[in-house]
């Protein structure tokens, strides 16, 4: 099977996954439905569709098809369409997919949406820095130096950064350049090793925990709820969270589902890892025989909990940063006056 490199954004999926429900539901068969969201796709869209059309006429079934693109659908969606078309519920695991992946973006959209203040105050201070860096210490330095003003330690670092930065600016920036594509480039290859520096952090860790339970459940319940094994299940969303030791946990807690035990004993033997809410809920819907519907209760309260943790990470961050930057700005300003009040003052003197 060759693999395509197209990609769609989650808006454009979600529409292909909404519209594709719809007329399944209505009754529209899947090729006809294919045929008629061709009429209007252009571009990568347009080829998307080709290729999935080409695949029904000849007699393949949609999830291979959705197999063929590793970059708009992964591994639990092709098992979740797998197992729809097996048990015919095809047009309502589209529907619930398409809800799903709008939860996704939405809460990362939170997430993202959280980090913009942070990174825009690093901007700000990046500004400043450079702006003192190449424009204000190297003028104010001559002075410095045909007064011969003795100067303070702050005052020589910051003229010795001056300095060095205006000599190495190409290395630097390359060097910066280079950091940030292998960065990105290892992120992509393994998220683990760039986030578990990281686990370490009070509210970060905490936070990253909160997130991966969440897709953990969400996912779980989608595949429990298309009628996809619990073992299968568990293969898949093991793969699906960034923290190492929670997908060892996952791992295990599946290889004590095969020898007959239940989920929820599995995730005691590590209550570090999984909230005892959690645990107990999930108890509740394998006891009445509706853990999926678990599940989807416990990631709605994982989400709603990550919110919380957004938003007290978010107020608290805010004064922080300012705060750094304040004394970051201030103790440079300092170093630069520092030296004119003692000239000022020998002067006066004088």
């Amino acid at each position: 099977m060759i693999k395509s490199k197209i990609i769609l954004s989650g808006n454009e999926k979600i529409s292909f996954l909404s519209n594709l429900s719809t007329m399944l539901t209505a009754g529209i068969s899947i090729l006809e439905a294919i045929d008629a969201l061709l009429e209007d796709a252009k571009g990568k869209n347009k080829k998307f569709l080709e290729i999935i059309r080409e695949d029904i006429v000849q007699g393949n079934h949609l999830y291979y098809s959705f197999d063929k693109f590793p970059h708009i659908f992964d591994a639990i969606t092709v098992n979740l369409i797998r197992a729809a078309e097996e048990a015919g519920t095809l047009e309502i695991t589209l529907k619930d997919m398409r809800i799903s992946i709008q939860k996704e973006m939405e809460f990362s959209d939170k997430v993202k949406q959280a980090m913009i203040y942070p990174i825009l105050i690093g901007f700000v201070f990046l500004g400043v820095l450079l702006l003192m860096l190449v424009v204000v210490v190297p003028k104010i330095s001559d002075v410095f130096l045909r007064l011969k003003v003795d100067l303070p330690l702050p005052t020589q670092v910051l003229i010795f950064s001056s300095n060095f930065f205006l000599k190495n600016t190409l290395y630097i920036i390359l060097t910066i350049f280079v950091s940030t594509l292998a960065a990105i480039f290892i992120y992509r290859r393994n998220k683990s090793f760039i986030i578990a520096p990281l686990y370490g952090l009070p509210f970060i860790s905490t936070l990253i925990k909160e997130i991966d339970l969440t897709r953990f459940t969400r996912s779980m319940a989608l595949l429990l709820h298309a009628g996809v094994p619990i073992l299968s299940c568990l293969e898949l969303t093991k793969n699906i969270v960034i923290n190492r030791e929670m997908a060892k946990m996952i791992a295990k807690s599946s290889e004590m589902v095969t020898s007959g035990k239940k989920l929820s004993e599995g995730f005691k033997q590590s209550k570090g890892t999984f909230p005892s809410i959690m645990i107990k809920l999930m108890e509740v819907g394998e006891k009445s025989g509706a853990l999926e519907k678990s599940m989807q209760d416990i990631s709605e309260y994982l989400e709603y909990q990550v919110s919380n943790t957004l938003r007290t990470f978010t107020a608290l961050l805010e004064p922080v940063m300012l705060l750094i930057v304040g004394v970051l700005v201030g103790g440079m300003m300092l170093a630069i006056i520092a030296p004119i009040y003692g000239l000022i003052g020998q002067v006066g003197v004088r």
